[in-house]
């Protein structure tokens, strides 16, 4: 049985999943031929979630570790989906 600690432990430690798998799409998501509006959707939708899994992890844990680094790096993730989505509302007519 998972005690309360236990699951705010995977829950932090999935709370960094999603920056790698939006590291894991950058670096496949290239080209002249990328469906920016899908990267940029991707990027926004897991850094969401990661973001919440952190919130969660941290009301069950107290651990205010993984919470930074987990904010750090969702957050940044989520700023760069910004900026590209800044960037092609700019780009067009």
């Amino acid at each position: 049985m998972l005690d309360k600690k236990k699951v705010g432990n995977i829950l932090g430690v999935a709370s960094l999943l999603p920056v790698i798998i939006s590291i894991i799409i950058f670096y496949t998501e290239r080209g002249p031929n990328a469906d920016i509006y899908f990267v940029i959707t991707i990027y926004g939708i897991l850094s969401i979630i990661g973001i919440l899994f952190a919130a969660f992890s941290c009301l069950m844990t107290k651990r205010f570790f993984l919470l930074i680094i987990s904010l750090i790096g969702n957050g940044a993730v989520l700023a760069v989906a910004f900026l590209l989505l800044l960037a092609m509302g700019l780009s067009e007519p």
